[in-house]
């Protein structure tokens, strides 16, 4: 994908945010562990609030073409002392009509290449709903391995879903 760009979201984005969060959310429920009703009933305001306080903790992107949010991916860590080597890769989307040219792998790449120089962070991990062939492809293209599998993660109704777990370890900075 040539044209499009990647960057941290702000409180400015919290709209088009709103917007490609909800179609994720609609689109895929099966794919994520928020839930479109949820998100949809928090204010705006809380939106742009948490936008504007991103840090290590919680770092969300956006990749745009021109002007327009097409997809998105987030990163975050936990910071107590006993679990600050591990970091995940979460809230990973792209918009449709985008998909299947390369924009998954530029949002991941992004979040990544971010994460790397985190002092003392040692591995990624996230998770992909099983089934969800084209993203475990993207993952395990990109270096991520399985780790293990949580049935019933997600229920929608009455239908479950079982994620897998997917790891990338780092070495000083790197993917070994």
């Amino acid at each position: 994908m040539d044209t499009a760009t990647v960057r941290l979201l702000t409180a400015d984005d919290a709209n088009q945010y709103r917007r490609v969060r909800l179609q994720a959310l609609r689109e895929h429920p099966e794919a994520f562990g928020s839930a479109a009703e949820d998100f949809a009933a928090q204010p705006l305001s809380d939106v742009a609030d948490r936008l504007r306080s991103q840090s290590e903790r919680f770092s969300l992107f956006g990749a745009f073409d021109g002007t327009e949010l097409i997809g998105l991916v987030g990163f975050g860590r936990d910071g107590g002392l006993k679990v600050r080597h591990r970091g995940g890769v979460y809230q990973m989307y792209v918009t449709p009509e985008q998909r299947g040219k390369g924009l998954g792998w530029l949002l991941l790449e992004h979040a990544v290449v971010y994460a790397r120089p985190l002092p003392g962070l040692e591995e990624i991990n996230l998770a992909v709903t099983v089934g969800n062939e084209p993203a475990r492809r993207l993952y395990e293209r990109y270096g991520f391995v399985f780790s293990h599998r949580e049935p019933r993660y997600i229920k929608i109704g009455s239908s479950y879903y079982d994620i897998d777990w997917m790891t990338l370890r780092l070495q000083n900075g790197s993917a070994e």
